[in-house]
């Protein structure tokens, strides 16, 4: 990046923190969110440019100090040191970044082959992420689910949000869980003891704080029914659940969960805000050029991700060669470790692309 463009990056925080000192913007509170996120964007930009002006000016005095003084050369060298190392976590800085990544996410896991065992392993995979959710303070809500005979999930949607205006939201962290997951054990319903494989798909979007799709109120269908709880039963006397179908696309949404039709009606239209968002943006970054179609991150959802195997406690992410023997405690949540090996792998390819 030129000088120039740099100097507007530090005006840019500049105007971004007389801005929040004022009073006003903040009753604004998605105006707040949206400048808060940028200003935590730029911060450590900013610090890194400060750094290095001051590490460039320090070698200057140090080099002078010692055509005087040998003893200053050993204090040239180490500033000298610095240099590339700051130049090297400004480039990094510097990167284009994923919009979405300060976003709330949408995540719907659905049973695939392996009947009744994929259920089961689709409740497996809500109740990791929601462990997940869970350790890093995000508030995690299912919107709808459909539930199978033995206690699983056919279907099941949940809203993951963050209590903080961070840089790196829930969408940093969990965009690339997209896709299928396989499970190798032997299932409750097996009696001979064998091991079966079977998987569950991962969807998740970010939910946009901005409208950017327009939807047309012909397009929709809506219906309302009961809402239900385990097992099918009725847990409301009214038609408070919401089922709306997008005519074009074909996308069905719906939500039950809120306490009214009124409620549930806005979530859903909500999420199918997400969804065709994530749609359109998968149909543009498919026309796109094929150097998108290497990343980590695909728009492929059928792709399998990830193989989760009981009988060796393991589990492996096969888009990075990621393997660990943790399985117990990754299901408890602890995501952490594949989820690090994945967002490196993504760094290292974006740095590799900007430097070709």
């Amino acid at each position: 990046m030129d000088s120039s463009s740099l100097k507007g990056l530090l005006e840019e925080h500049a105007q971004l923190e007389e801005q929040l000192a004022d009073p006003s913007v903040h009753a604004d509170q998605a105006r707040a969110r949206k400048l808060g996120r940028r200003y935590a964007e730029l911060s450590p930009v900013v610090k890194t440019v400060r750094e290095l002006d001051t590490a460039r000016e320090d070698l200057e005095t140090a080099k002078e100090l010692a055509a005087e003084d040998a003893a200053f050369a050993a204090e040239a060298e180490e500033i000298a040191a610095k240099i590339p190392v700051l130049e090297a976590k400004l480039t990094e800085l510097l990167l284009p970044r994923d919009p979405y990544d300060g976003s709330d996410v949408v995540m719907e896991i659905k049973s695939g082959e392996g009947g009744e065992e994929s259920a089961l392993f689709a409740g497996d995979l809500l109740r990791m992420y929601l462990r997940y959710a869970e350790r890093h303070g995000w508030k995690a809500e299912v919107l709808d689910s459909v539930d199978s005979d033995l206690g699983g999930f056919k279907d099941v949607t949940v809203s993951i949000k963050s209590r903080s205006a961070d840089v790196d939201g829930v969408w940093a962290r969990l965009k690339f869980e997209g896709g299928v997951h396989r499970v190798q054990r032997v299932p409750a319903t097996e009696s001979q003891g064998r091991i079966h494989t079977s998987a569950s798909g991962v969807l998740i979007y970010p939910e946009p704080e901005d409208v950017e799709v327009e939807i047309d109120p012909n397009d929709l269908r809506i219906d309302v029914y009961r809402s239900s709880g385990p097992g099918g039963q009725s847990v409301n006397t009214t038609d408070s659940a919401v089922r709306i179908t997008h005519l074009p696309t074909g996308v069905v949404v719906s939500c039950q969960n809120e306490k009214s039709q009124i409620q549930n009606r806005a979530r859903a239209l909500q999420v199918l805000q997400a969804r065709l968002q994530a749609i359109a943006e998968e149909e543009a970054a498919a026309k796109a050029s094929d150097a998108r179609r290497s990343q980590v991150r695909t728009v492929d959802r059928s792709e399998r991700v990830r193989t989760y195997n009981f009988a060796e406690n393991r589990i492996a992410d096969h888009r990075v060669n990621y393997k660990a023997y943790n399985l117990d405690q990754v299901l408890d949540g602890d995501l952490d470790g594949v989820l690090n090996a994945l967002i490196t792998a993504d760094r290292e390819e974006r740095l590799a692309a900007h430097a070709g």
